[in-house]
């Protein structure tokens, strides 16, 4: 059963004020490894395009054979896209940058 400190909780920016408790471990490798690929201004990179540069930044343990990370992305992509650390551009596709 995991303790409460290996989890942690996380926003959602489509819905205001939802939070969901997630597995720390996890959260953090995908979070560090989409921070480092994405890039610090316009035009970004497609969800796709970062997917495909972080798989090889995952470790291994957590993620095997990139199993869940698109599940895992899209989760952490939402809670910086909440806490104004990663933008999205303003046309389709989706185009992700670092905020600051």
């Amino acid at each position: 059963m995991p303790r409460p400190d290996d989890r942690i909780e996380i926003q959602n920016f489509t819905s205001p004020g939802h939070v969901q408790r997630v597995d720390r471990t996890k959260y953090t490798a995908m979070r560090e490894a989409l921070l480092a690929v994405l890039p610090n201004e316009l035009p970004g990179l497609t969800v796709a395009d970062a997917k495909a540069a972080l798989l090889p930044l995952l470790p291994e343990a957590a993620f095997p054979g990139g199993d869940k990370a698109g599940w895992w992305l899209k989760a952490v992509q939402l809670d910086l896209e909440a806490k104004g650390i990663v933008s999205r551009g303003p046309r389709s596709p989706v185009r992700l940058f670092r905020s600051a």
